[in-house]
């Protein structure tokens, strides 16, 4: 299924999101019209009364999402790898931005720490501005990713803000996606 942006869509049951981008917590309320205006990593971006909010991929019923959601999970059922645990960064994504935190430089450090099958995963990560108040939704969704890789023990995502993030930060196909080259 391909979600129209245009397709208005009525929320089935009361659910959670998150306001963007002050990143209060609010509830949708049942027979609520929205639309979705991203749909990445899980987790979905919707207009609800001339506001955007996130709704997790957990609440996907709520907006009759499932099949979309299942669409784009991945997780492999090996050990995880350190490459696994980048890709599972990979899915995680502003919800005002349609490019993914790694490429957009949003990572500092991945620290992998434990045996092999009892990971213990430092992430230190940052965000576009320091009052964005969707940095604890974007660290949570971090930690979700990763845990659900197989071998993980214990996941601590840490907001830094040193070095201040800029546009240098971002991989060449972010800069590319975003119109910036």
């Amino acid at each position: 299924m391909t979600i129209d942006p245009n397709q208005l869509i009525t929320i089935s049951r009361n659910c959670d999101a998150t306001m963007i981008p002050g990143g209060e917590k609010i509830i949708l309320i049942e027979g609520t019209h929205v639309r979705v205006t991203q749909s990445l990593g899980g987790n979905f971006t919707i207009l609800v009364n001339g506001n955007l909010v996130k709704v997790s991929g957990a609440d996907a019923d709520a907006l009759g999402l499932n099949e979309e959601l299942k669409k784009q999970i991945k997780v492999p059922s090996r050990i995880a790898t350190e490459t696994d645990i980048w890709d599972a960064m990979r899915q995680c994504f502003d919800p005002e931005i349609p490019v993914n935190i790694v490429d957009l430089g949003l990572i500092y450090d991945l620290i992998i720490a434990g045996d092999k099958n009892k990971k213990k995963i430092k992430v230190k990560m940052t965000l576009t501005a320091p009052g964005c108040g969707m940095g604890p939704s974007i660290a949570n969704d971090v930690e979700t990713k990763i845990s659900a890789l197989n071998g993980i023990e214990s996941v601590e995502v840490e907001l830094v803000w040193d070095p201040q993030w800029d546009r240098d930060m971002m991989s060449e196909d972010a800069k590319l996606q975003l119109g910036m080259l």
